[in-house]
C-alpha cells in the first residue's frame, strides 16, 4: 500500500490536496551556456485557487526568476 504525500504550492505555500483538481505540477529544464538542456530540472507546483485567481503566470515568473539566480543560469 503506497501512502498519499501531498504537495505544497510553490506560490502560497499551501497544501494542494488530493480533491484539488486544478492543481498543476511543472518541470522546467536547465540549459547550459550553449542552450542545450543538461537533464536537469526544476519543479514547481501551483495549487488550483493561484490558478483560478489568474495569477500562475506572474507566480511562476517570479519563482523561476528567483530559481534562476540559485542556479546561476541566464
Amino acid at each position: 500500500m503506497d501512502l498519499y504525500i501531498p504537495r505544497k504550492c510553490s506560490a502560497t505555500n499551501r497544501l494542494i490536496t488530493s480533491k484539488d483538481h486544478a492543481a498543476v505540477q511543472i518541470n522546467i529544464g536547465h540549459l547550459d551556456e550553449t542552450g542545450r538542456y543538461t537533464s536537469s530540472f526544476s519543479t514547481f507546483a501551483l495549487c488550483g485557487n493561484v490558478r483560478a485567481q489568474g495569477d500562475a503566470d506572474s507566480a511562476l515568473d517570479r519563482l523561476w526568476q528567483k530559481k534562476k539566480a540559485e542556479i546561476k543560469q541566464q
